[in-house]
């Protein structure tokens, strides 16, 4: 069993997606640079990896993925002419992004699953615990998941996945868990995991979303994982083996979120959670509110 209860200072965020959902926006435009409000959806995640105390973060990226370097890189000629409009708000903004966190890149070159993307990771991560975050799964910052991941894992070692409550109907298209209670109300023992089951075959409504924070012996396992579901590496095959047999790599706990999360990843949600951002801003809220009640007003 691997001891793994050092400080997590290292996330990982997969991107290496081709975006299809999304086409034709993303012929040309990585699918996590599409806009939510004002910001892309990836800047979003990178910041729930820091406010969590991860500053060493690693991108998994592929074959049209430039922006998404070129947005977390300086833009000089940028902030030099905003510098001379004396732009000051608008210059802040554009930094932003460039001073969050320390940023690497990798790519992942064949399209071969997440599992497969997670182990491009492994000779930046080492033999350190580290966190996964999906671009995918926006999580509302007043509802820190990945903090109380990280705390979980320091505490027991091993891994931690996020779960969260489905509609039983919806599970197929999720990852779902098998699970025991713990003292803990928002904290169960992961005894199982299968890939998108179908709706009579799921252990219960407890999905997958797109948070992990995983043992070092991940890797071992995903080396020998044989492609699954949909001819893909699964880390949910390599998180069931790790479930089985601890000693391999410590337990597998899930923390069950009841907090607010935005899903981008398919176009109406995507779409919903622009307008519930949008409407919680203190600068956007109040008139977009007001013109969104008027328009369904009309509308209905």
């Amino acid at each position: 069993m691997t001891q793994s209860h050092t400080r997590i200072s290292k996330a990982v965020i997969p991107a290496a997606g081709l975006g299809t959902r999304f086409l034709p926006a993303t012929k040309a435009t990585p699918k996590e640079m599409l806009p939510v409000v004002d910001k892309p959806a990836i800047q979003y995640v990178v910041e729930e990896a820091v406010s969590a105390g991860l500053s060493d973060v690693l991108m998994i990226t592929g074959r049209n993925k430039r922006p998404l370097e070129d947005h977390f890189d300086r833009n000089y000629e940028l902030e030099s002419a905003l510098t001379r409009k004396g732009d000051a708000e608008r210059l802040q903004k554009v930094q932003e992004s460039s001073d969050l966190a320390t940023m690497h890149y990798v790519r992942q070159g064949d399209p071969r699953g997440l599992g497969h993307a997670v182990l491009c990771a492994a000779p930046h991560v080492g033999d350190q615990p580290f966190a996964v975050l999906l671009g995918d799964d926006l999580i509302d910052p007043r509802d820190p998941l990945l903090a109380r991941m990280v705390e979980i894992q320091e505490r027991e070692g091993g891994s931690v996945v996020a779960l969260m409550e489905v509609a039983p109907e919806q599970i197929h298209m999720y990852g779902c868990a098998a699970v025991e209670p713990t003292a803990a109300g928002d904290v169960v023992r992961v005894t199982g995991l299968v890939e998108k089951p179908e709706v009579a075959e799921a252990p219960s409504n407890l999905a997958i979303i797109g948070r992990y924070v995983l043992d070092p012996a991940v890797f071992d396992i995903l080396r020998k994982t044989e492609p699954g579901r949909g001819g893909e590496i699964q880390l949910t095959d390599a998180l069931q083996l790790l479930a089985e047999d601890e000693k391999i790599g410590g337990p597998v706990h899930g923390v069950v979120f009841k907090g607010r999360r935005y899903d981008t990843g398919d176009r109406s949600d995507y779409l919903r959670a622009i307008v519930r951002l949008a409407c919680e801003r203190e600068d956007l809220g109040p008139d977009f509110r007001a013109w969104l009640r008027s328009y369904v007003t009309e509308e209905m």
